[in-house]
Order: structure tokens, then C-alpha cells, then sequence
């Protein structure tokens, strides 16, 4: 597996529940780090048992059509894998190139994608995209929507529907919430436009006995600072950094509620939300605007707003603040829901049983399949 995404300690424990399935052998190169808008995030080595992770270069780290591995022919030619999964969407030149070192040497390929909003793009990166879809074995969607894209851009293959990853329910749970006067709203995720915490700053402004927490960074973090200000909320905000993933869970443990109240942007949309699931996990009621896959992850277990709409969005924090049965109602079946669809052995479940059919496919009349190094 190659993947810039398990830089994030918490993400690796779906390697090491990959890794006890049988006949796996899994080895997963990723890079020293990954940068993008919120910030630099270093890669930890949080999970590390069952598998090998290595950590290997990365040329233009952090744009994110034009990144590679200077050194991922050089790592194949030596675990010679039986499988490859690039964890990546398939119009990025580092998928073409791993694409194209499957097709020498000779090992069937999977890739992942989140995109669900269409989008037609210029040489050379519709000509990568259109490589990938014919030499792919199997694609991976992390949504309906993705696949919905692939289908209309032309890919034909087999495609499979899992979130890239889930959470460990040991990690994320029910802690006891430290005693607080206030009703503690939490955000944790980019401080940039279209994640619409600006939104979420005035829903509270007119809401009593309130706390918000927000823990992350962006470009958007001033103006935050400066409407908060503005909407004379003060002490009731505090801004933290980007957290660590192993330090998400004592976050989550201090809420009464999260909110996740993202808008849609001509270029992006809310692929997955995956603060929802970790905040379920941990017995946190979560709010969500309407936005992208965000309705299909909360489902009957929290929350849904029509995005961009502050008095809507006021509505439901008052809502919960007020009703102390309906926070434990929804922290139960929003505990239940992460155990069902989006444990980490959920997820690696059926990522390995993707890697079952491709193997299946590239040698229908052999037994005993065993998954190879680099699946």
C-alpha cells in the first residue's frame, strides 16, 4: 500500500487489523509527512504492530495532482508484491506512476477515490486519469457520489463502496466529560471557509450558557478570531491547534455536542466527515450540515441542518442544550451506528475482501490464495 493518508497515527490501525487477516503480508510505504491547507501534519507512528511502514520521499508534498515516490520502483523491485493498493485518486501523477510499475511488474492495482463533485480536467491529468481506469484491477469509493463520478468519466471495472478509514471503538469511547457550568459545542477540522465554522461562531452568538471549542488550523483563523470578537462571544471561544489523532479522544471526552457544519464550494463538498464518526464513537451528539455524504454518515443518529443556515443550525444546538434525553439518545445510537458500518475491522473486512477478487481475477484457476507485501 502506498499512501500519504496514514501519516495520521489513528488511521494505521486499520493496517494492523489488515494485517491479521489471513495470508496477508502487508507492508505500507508512506512519506515523512503531508502538507495541505491546515497546516503540516508529520507522520506518526502510532500503530505499528503486524505490518512494516515505511517511510520513503516525496517530491512537491503538498500539491496534490503532482505529488510522487522518486523511490517506489526501487521499494516494488524489492518486495516484489503480489498486490498494490495506492491509496490516492486516480488523476494524481503519483496513481499513474504507480499504475504503471504495476503494469511492469506485473501485479494486479486498486486505487481510492472521495471525488464527488464532477470535474473534466486539462492534459496531462485527464490522460493519468484514463490510464488508471484500463490498467486498474479495482477501484475503491469512499462515497455513493464517487462512484456515481467514475462511472460517468468512463471507468467499467469493479468498484467497491468503504470509507478510506473507520475508528478503533477502543480508542474512541465514552469517557467522562469533565464538569463544565457551559453546554460545550466542539469543531475540530480546517479553519477554511468551506468547512463554515463562521457559521457555527453566529448560530452561538444568540445561545446562553455556551462554550465553543475549535481545534485546528487554516487561513481562515484570523478572520475567525476578529468575527468572534465582533459577535461579542469573548471568552466562549477558544481556539486550539491541530490536534495529534491520538489526542482526538480527550477533545471529544470535553463536548456536549459536535458540529460539523460544512457549505458547498463550486470545487469541493463534504466527502465523508470523518470527525462525525470519531465524535459517535466517543458518545458525542453530532450536528451536520446537509452538505455532500455528511446525511449518509449521521444517518438516524444525529442531526442534519440545510447547510448554510445559521438560524437552522441555532435551532438544533438549542434543541440539544435543552434536552438532556435526546444528547443520551443520540449518543447511543450514534455509538451503535460506528460499531455497525465504521469500526477499523469493518473497514479492513472489506478492503481485504476486495483484495480476494482481485487476486481472484488475475489467476482464476489458482488455490490458496495468500495476499502479497505491498497489498
Amino acid at each position: 500500500m502506498i499512501s500519504k493518508a496514514v501519516v495520521v497515527g489513528a488511521y494505521q490501525r486499520k493496517l494492523e487489523e489488515l494485517s491479521l487477516l489471513p495470508g496477508m503480508r502487508l507492508t505500507v510505504l508512506a512519506p515523512p509527512g503531508w502538507r495541505d491547507s491546515r497546516g503540516h501534519i508529520r507522520l506518526e507512528r502510532a500503530h505499528v504492530n503486524g505490518y512494516e511502514l515505511l517511510e520513503t520521499p516525496l517530491v512537491f508534498n503538498g500539491h496534490f495532482h503532482i505529488h510522487f515516490y522518486p523511490r517506489l520502483a526501487s521499494h516494488l523491485t524489492a518486495l516484489r508484491p503480489d498486490l498494490i493498493h495506492m491509496d490516492e485518486e486516480p488523476c494524481n501523477l503519483a496513481t499513474f506512476h504507480a499504475v504503471w510499475l504495476a503494469q511492469q511488474f506485473g501485479a494486479p492495482a486498486c486505487f481510492f477515490t472521495w471525488q464527488n463533485l464532477y470535474r473534466a480536467y486539462p492534459p496531462p491529468f485527464r490522460w493519468f486519469e484514463q490510464y488508471v481506469f484500463r490498467h486498474i484491477r479495482h477501484a475503491l469509493a469512499g462515497n455513493a457520489e464517487a462512484i456515481d463520478i467514475l462511472r460517468r468519466k468512463g471507468y467499467q471495472g469493479p468498484v467497491t463502496l468503504a470509507p478510506q478509514f473507520g475508528v478503533d471503538p477502543r480508542i474512541f469511547r465514552p469517557l467522562t466529560r469533565p464538569p463544565s457550568p457551559r453546554f460545550v459545542i466542539g469543531y475540530a477540522g480546517g479553519l477554511v471557509p468551506e468547512k463554515g465554522v463562521d457559521l457555527l461562531l453566529k448560530a452561538v452568538a444568540d445561545l446562553s450558557d455556551v462554550e465553543v471549542r475549535l481545534a485546528g488550523s487554516g487561513a481562515q483563523q484570523p478572520s475567525l478570531v476578529a468575527l468572534a470578537q465582533q459577535l461579542g462571544l469573548g471568552q466562549r471561544v477558544q481556539f486550539l491547534p491541530r490536534l495529534t489523532s491520538t489526542a482526538m479522544p480527550d477533545f471529544y471526552a470535553q463536548l456536549d455536542a459536535l458540529v460539523l457544519p460544512s457549505r458547498t464550494a463550486p470545487n469541493w463538498k463534504e466527502q465523508f466527515g470523518r470527525v462525525l464518526i470519531e465524535a459517535m464513537a466517543c458518545g458525542v451528539p453530532v450536528i451536520g450540515a446537509a452538505s455532500g455524504e455528511i446525511p449518509q454518515v449521521i444517518g438516524d443518529a444525529g442531526l442534519v441542518f440545510p447547510e448554510g443556515d445559521v438560524l437552522a443550525l441555532r435551532g438544533c444546538l438549542r434543541r440539544l442544550q435543552q434536552d438532556a434525553a435526546l444528547r443520551r439518545e443520540l449518543a447511543l445510537r450514534g455509538r451503535a451506528r460506528v460499531l455497525a458500518h465504521y469500526t477499523q475491522a469493518r473497514i479492513a473486512a472489506l478492503t481485504y475482501s476486495v483484495y480476494q477478487q482481485m487476486l481472484a481475477a488475475a489467476a482464476p484457476s489458482a488455490s490458496g490464495l495468500a495476499i502479497g507485501a505491498s497489498s
